[in-house]
């Protein structure tokens, strides 16, 4: 199974061992090697061989185990990223990135066990950190506040925009959520925006009732209940009428709000779109 190659591999990345360096370029040819074929390695195979994927193969075989749904295959795709801890700060290491998409796909309490211990450890830098921040939205992982706040205040904006799905209260994360409303990136504030109404919070709803009406999606329509004033959930019936794919969300959370204004709104959209009550 080729393994020689790949302990040389490994043995070469112990000689760029230091935080901030980049993992080594391949030497000339050293990708003319025919990666594995995951369909063919049987699973005891493919778990074995995870930990020192190539990376011209790493995203194959990680695919493959998520495929397959493999359970066991956690410790190996955990193995495998904790492997280039220490580089990335410049650039996505191809490995990690495979890694921790393998561990989302494969979803699961021991993923998203494996996706924190890799976040809170510093296993995953730089713009990694958005693949790793993505996987932990992903698998819902309740990450330390603290490290949250951190993330949302990066220089990277793909973080600071991915450290906002995982965003789960916290006075910290708070204040940088109300901070990034602010943030000179529109895809940073409409996501601090979502993150704040979904924790109840309304200092984003202006975002989210603009968002409502040139986005509407049913994550801002789930943001917007969470906060919504009397006349949010006109708004909310307004664009269920416009957007009937978008009705049965809607509608849901006019069903479920206790406010006398949600109650008559809901009946007024299912008699104008013709459905039961």
């Amino acid at each position: 199974m080729a393994t020689g190659l790949h302990d040389s591999a490994v043995g070469q990345l112990d000689l760029f061992s230091g935080a901030g360096i980049a993992p080594p370029e391949p030497e000339i040819g050293s990708m003319d090697w025919a990666p594995l074929d995951p369909a063919r390695l049987s699973d005891a195979e493919l778990i074995a061989v995870l930990p020192r994927a190539r990376q011209n193969e790493s995203a194959g075989l990680a695919q493959e185990a998520a495929r397959r749904g493999l359970p066991d295959a956690v410790p190996a795709l955990e193995t495998l990223c904790r492997r280039f801890a220490g580089f990335g700060l410049d650039r996505e290491v191809t490995e990690q990135a495979a890694a921790l998409r393998g561990l989302a796909t494969l979803g699961g309490s021991a993923a998203a066990a494996a996706v924190t211990r890799l976040i809170v450890s510093g296993s995953v830098r730089g713009p990694g950190a958005r693949v790793a921040l993505g996987a932990a939205a992903e698998l819902g992982c309740r990450l330390p506040p603290d490290r949250v706040a951190v993330f949302l205040r990066d220089d990277d904006l793909g973080v600071r925009e991915a450290a906002c799905r995982c965003a789960r209260g916290g006075a910290e994360v708070i204040t940088a959520l109300i901070e990034l409303l602010a943030d000179l990136h529109a895809s940073v504030t409409h996501a601090a925006a979502l993150a704040l109404g979904t924790l109840g919070r309304g200092e984003g709803r202006t975002v989210l009732t603009r968002l409502l009406r040139t986005a509407p999606s049913a994550e801002v329509v789930g943001a917007l209940a969470g906060i919504a004033e009397d006349d949010d959930w006109v708004r909310l019936g307004q664009t269920a009428m416009r957007m009937p794919e978008l009705a049965p969300v809607v509608l849901e959370v006019l069903e479920q709000s206790e406010a006398p204004r949600a109650a008559a709104v809901a009946e007024g959209v299912r008699r104008r779109l013709g459905t039961d009550g």
